[in-house]
């Protein structure tokens, strides 16, 4: 048995007892032991969901990143298959120099497959390509002591509920993904500041549909009519250069504070520095992969600099019909609260529908938050409940660990279907937290 686990904001403080599993053949008994101890547990990949719906009910996790290799692949066609506990990186480190990458990833290269099946991750590109789910072709699903293979054409209804589906369903052992074609390993990036929000959604609608890529940072402390104000950003996998894998060097958090390093001041003073640093015109940028898609994974550990009591991400999607209006509501309550973010990204979403149940994204605003947890947090919270709501949006459950129960049932009425078909021995904090 490993030591203590958390999800990657370490709130809540739940500490997890992990259960290592190393083959797939081991799952099984591996499974039935410790539900029978326990009641029930969960599949824990690599621990890079947010709040607690990556942390069993009874505190007694399955480690799958000894799950973490390949099966086989198919370099003419682009399908690979592997084990559900290798990451991104892992499956990028091989399919690249094969001219190779992954159709959709989130902004960290460390999540294992299993995982971003499990969450239905979605990146940068979700207006052209959709979440991961819509690239799985199949999984093996074991359940009840059974193992099944799920695809769009065998046990559909499985297929469905598991994409997006918590890790709730049963444990997936592999999975086949299809993989986009590339020339090169680098990304052409065009980059520019905007001053509010209404430029944002002018430059969204004028440059998605011309790019693969397309985000922005947004300064969540600018008040009145800077509100809203970022830098924009789009790419596109270049179409001549090298097929290397990323090799930068990494930095670390050697510790965990004991207070926060990110308070007002310090954000701040990082936001106007930022903003103004970046050209008012656009500026074409060309480099490599990973830090166009995974900034942050330079920093090992960075989820440490929130201090012991650690932090929540706040990540909602609101319709297309009031984006506008109620993402403005959003940054407004935040900027008057004064509970700044480091990370704070905006994006579009499209109108690709996925396969899972459970998929968070709809056409609309998406926009991802980091705060630090400290007292006043939960009553900001409300109040971004509220508008989200009111405004017909949805929080992402990977990364919760507060929603009510009520408005998470009324976001996703395909709940009560996933419920049907989990695994009675599998739960989770925030299944718990949602249903009961």
């Amino acid at each position: 048995m490993s030591g203590s686990l958390y999800s990657w904001g370490q709130y809540p403080d739940k500490p997890q007892s992990g259960h290592p599993s190393n083959w797939r053949d081991d799952l099984p008994d591996l499974l039935g032991q410790v539900s029978r101890a326990h009641g029930t547990t969960l599949p824990y990949g690599n621990g890079r969901s947010y709040g607690d719906s990556c942390l069993a009910s009874s505190d007694h996790v399955l480690c799958m990143r000894g799950l973490d290799r390949f099966i086989e692949a198919d370099w003419e066609t682009g399908t690979v298959c592997a084990e559900a506990g290798i990451t991104l990186a892992e499956i990028l480190a091989i399919a690249i120099p094969q001219g190779w990458f992954l159709a959709v990833t989130p902004g960290t290269q460390f999540v294992t497959l299993g995982g971003a099946i499990a969450n239905d991750v979605h990146g940068k590109n979700h207006h052209v390509r959709g979440t991961f789910g819509k690239h799985v072709l199949s999984f093996a699903l074991l359940r009840e002591g059974q193992a099944i293979v799920c695809s769009t054409s065998s046990n559909s209804q499985l297929y469905s509920a598991t994409i997006g589906g918590l890790g709730l369903t049963g444990i997936i052992s592999w999975a086949c993904i299809q993989l986009i074609p590339i020339r090169a390993s680098q990304i052409n990036s065009a980059v520019v500041r905007f001053s509010n929000l209404a430029e944002f959604f002018s430059l969204s609608a004028e440059l998605d549909h011309q790019h693969e890529y397309s985000v922005a940072w947004i300064d969540c402390l600018a008040k009145g009519r800077d509100t809203g104000r970022g830098v924009f950003i789009v790419g596109d996998h270049a179409q001549f250069g090298t097929l290397e894998v990323g090799s930068r060097s990494k930095l670390s958090v050697p510790f965990t504070p004991p207070l926060s390093l990110i308070n007002h001041l310090s954000l701040q003073a990082f936001n106007q520095a930022y903003w103004h640093v970046h050209p008012g015109t656009p500026k074409r940028v060309r480099g490599n992969y990973e830090p166009f898609f995974y900034p942050l994974d330079r920093i090992l550990h960075w989820n440490r600099v929130y201090g012991r009591r650690g932090f929540q991400q706040y990540q909602c999607v609101i319709p297309d019909d009031v984006a506008d209006v109620a993402m403005r509501e959003v940054l407004e309550a935040i900027a008057d609260a004064g509970h700044g973010s480091f990370l704070a990204v905006l994006k579009r979403c499209g109108d690709i529908q996925s396969p899972g149940l459970l998929s968070f994204p709809l056409p609309g605003a998406s926009l991802a938050l980091d705060f630090p947890q400290k007292q006043g947090l939960e009553k900001l919270f409300l109040r971004l409940d509220h508008i989200v709501h009111e405004a017909g949006g949805r929080l992402y459950p990977a990364k919760d660990a507060h929603m009510s129960g009520s408005h998470f049932r009324r976001a996703y009425p395909a709940w009560e279907q996933l419920e049907a078909l989990r695994d009675p021995s599998l739960n989770s904090h925030f299944w718990k937290r949602v249903t009961e």
